[in-house]
């Protein structure tokens, strides 16, 4: 990418369909080019626990079938990194955030993000699945919290609530493509039906075919 800066790990992020299981691409990313995955998901959940300053704060939005506040999202990601950067890491690939063109421009002003990847599920079955699965207004992929908090606090979308909220999320989400775009970061890509295309699809589209060969070769030789 031409916004890659020599002496550090790449700086990545995933965004797309929530249908397209990022999380594990990003997963596998991460360990191929030796930066961390830093899931939204993950920091989130890892506040649900009493003991937590910021516990409340995301109780309340996800009982009240709303998202995390931008403030409590950013305050997470912010430690996250700092604490990254003090362990001495070098780069990462971020997954759950942006999904909004105002959170890219904050994320803009935290640090220099070289690629953006937007995954596009060509598949129907991955998007109906994605739906059918989506009952709760706070069902965003860094919300899925229902083992946390009781399902009976969750308000319920009806139908025609959850065709507003689709319309809306089509909505962020091409301006928050066109954001990327005109940045000349973003490269949109098909998933495909199996995991292990998709993977192959995904290396070929990032010119990492070398890099998974020279993987593959030390662990067969380790």
């Amino acid at each position: 990418s031409d916004g890659w800066v020599p002496g550090r790990g790449i700086q990545w992020v995933l965004i797309g369909d929530r249908g397209a299981k990022k999380h594990l691409y990003a997963e596998r990313l991460s360990k191929l080019l030796e930066v961390p995955h830093i899931s939204m998901g993950t920091l989130v959940r890892q506040e649900l626990n009493p003991r937590s300053s910021l516990y409340k704060k995301i109780a309340n939005a996800v009982n009240e079938g709303k998202l995390v506040p931008d403030e409590v999202i950013f305050a997470l990601l912010s430690k996250r990194l700092e604490e990254g950067y003090y362990r001495g890491e070098s780069g990462f690939i971020l997954d759950g955030i942006p999904r909004t063109r105002m959170q890219a421009e904050i994320v803009d002003q935290i640090v220099d993000i070289d690629l953006v990847v937007n995954f596009k599920c060509t598949n129907e079955n991955l998007v109906k699945q994605n739906l059918g699965t989506g009952s709760s207004s706070a069902c965003q992929e860094y919300l899925s919290l229902s083992n946390s908090i009781p399902m009976r606090n969750l308000n319920l979308q009806l139908p025609d609530e959850r065709l507003k909220s689709s319309t809306a999320d089509a909505e962020q989400s091409k301006s928050l493509e066109d954001y990327y775009r005109k940045q000349n970061k973003l490269i949109d890509f098909q998933v495909k039906a199996a995991p292990g295309e998709t993977w192959k699809g995904l290396l070929a589209a990032l010119h990492l075919q070398h890099i998974n060969a020279v993987s593959s070769s030390q662990k067969l030789t380790a």
